[in-house]
């Protein structure tokens, strides 16, 4: 019973350690809202967007998938108040490698599940042009 005990102590704190890291990160949490929006482009939420959506969170900022609750709560309540718009605006100034690293991100979840919608297309191309990239050339506008 201790150890059971213990390791609901663990997930809690590292939840919380996760909120807690995207809360207090602005470009973090644009760019988790703008990942997740891709999932939602086309009306539909599928099982290998969301594992290329987790997959994302662990290796390019080390979220462990098993603590995600809090951070979606999060940034539900957050969604409410930042658009596509504003999250891209936070990028906006920031290195071409970050920008070039959360766009290869959104191509790679809308590509998840083989079929990019059009929905997902329009999106990921809109955000693209917000950060200064041409899809059709490939280059950054820099």
């Amino acid at each position: 019973m201790p150890g059971g005990l213990l390791a609901a102590v663990r997930r809690r704190l590292e939840r919380e350690r996760a909120v807690r890291m995207v809360a207090g990160d602005p470009a973090l949490t644009a760019e988790l809202l703008l990942l997740f929006r891709v999932i939602l482009a086309d009306g539909e939420v599928r099982e290998r967007e969301l594992e290329a959506f987790r997959r994302v969170c662990r290796e390019s900022f080390g979220i462990d998938p098993d603590v995600m609750d809090g951070v979606y709560q999060y940034l539900q309540d957050f969604a409410y108040e930042m658009s596509p718009a504003q999250a891209a605006a936070v990028f906006k100034d920031l290195p071409l490698q970050r920008r070039q690293t959360l766009l290869d991100n959104m191509i790679a979840i809308a590509s998840a599940d083989s079929d990019i919608d059009p929905r997902e297309h329009k999106f990921v191309a809109r955000i693209a042009e917000m950060l200064d990239f041409d899809l059709k050339g490939g280059a950054p506008a820099d």
